[in-house]
């Protein structure tokens, strides 16, 4: 698959956040065997899932879903960085039956269904009880989660901005996964197959995920711009969360959570990821950071709904110095 890129598409292009197509992913990995993801991972989340285990619209949700496609109107497109899973469920409910619809009839002439599944879906109330049900999932699944999960989406936008306007879309679009390459003015996906074309002045929508991973995914069918999921930088930090050594030498200058911090900020954060990926308390590494960010260490910036940290030149030498 290629997509051919105007200068118009590059003005257009941007970043979002999808919460809901994060949860999808996950129940799609706790539902069938799932070997790319850290079993310690996933086994967070199985007393969740269990509770959902006899909810009818579990199976209405995976009755709309293949291998490499899922229902539109269940994972509707987000819209920048601050999507919201309220925003994302409201998007849901307020889908045309009708086209909601259109979709069931695809998915179920694909696939054998129990009779109180097809009911279910054929129900005058079926985006509401969908809804709902992803509602629930989200709660018990993944809400204590996204903040951790989107600061690492963040920090990864802010990293290919970086490239982006130091060495153009080449750059910015290398890591988004091994088969995804700029060539001759497009972006070609190796790993996917199917019509693509010119995007048209539209523009490409990039998400980073935490679930993807390792693999990246492809939208295109409206009302959904096109758009590649790609696995988020740092997600290890995530799945397996390690502490960076820190020097003796700078910890003793510093102590050593404020060190820890110092190191770990080689690369943009925010407190939350900082407080999960070192397991100290959020306020205490608010409380350090302002120290840094007073001592002229780090700078802080908005982007998105977080506050990422970053190290200075002078944060960058002490670090570099004591290593």
């Amino acid at each position: 698959m290629r997509f051919e890129v105007g200068a118009e598409d590059l003005l257009r292009t941007r970043f979002a956040v999808s919460p809901i197509f994060e949860l999808h992913n996950l129940l799609r990995a706790l539902e069938a065997p799932a070997p790319a993801f850290p079993s310690s991972w996933l086994a967070r989340f199985r007393s969740g899932f269990d509770r959902l285990r006899d909810d009818p619209c579990l199976d209405a949700v995976r009755a709309l879903k293949t291998a490499r496609q899922g229902a539109n109107f269940f994972a509707p497109p987000p819209r920048g960085m601050g999507q919201t899973i309220e925003q994302d469920l409201a998007a849901v409910r307020s889908w045309p039956l009708a086209a909601a619809r259109e979709e069931i009839d695809y998915y179920l002439s694909r696939r054998r269904v129990t009779v109180s599944t097809r009911t279910l879906l054929y129900d005058v109330s079926v985006l509401d009880r969908l809804a709902d049900f992803l509602e629930v999932a989200w709660s018990v699944l993944l809400a204590g989660e996204w903040p951790q999960m989107r600061a690492v989406c963040e920090r990864d936008v802010v990293h290919r901005g970086a490239e982006l306007g130091r060495a153009g879309w080449e750059a910015a679009l290398a890591g988004l996964g091994p088969k995804v390459r700029w060539r001759d003015g497009g972006i070609e996906l190796l790993a996917h197959g199917g019509p693509a074309g010119a995007l048209g002045g539209a523009g490409l929508l990039l998400v980073p995920s935490l679930t993807v991973w390792p693999g990246t995914a492809v939208f295109g069918d409206d009302p959904w711009p096109k758009a590649i999921m790609y696995p988020a930088r740092g997600v290890g930090a995530v799945f397996e969360p390690a502490p960076p050594a820190v020097p003796s030498a700078l910890a003793a200058l510093l102590g050593r959570s404020r060190a820890q911090l110092l190191i770990a900020l080689a690369e943009p954060a925010s407190t939350t990821h900082l407080a999960a990926v070192l397991a100290l308390a959020t306020g205490a590494v608010g409380d350090h950071l302002a120290v840094l960010h007073r001592a002229g260490l780090v700078v802080r910036a908005r982007s998105g709904r977080s506050v990422l940290y970053s190290r200075t030149a002078l944060g960058n030498t002490l670090a570099q110095a004591s290593s």
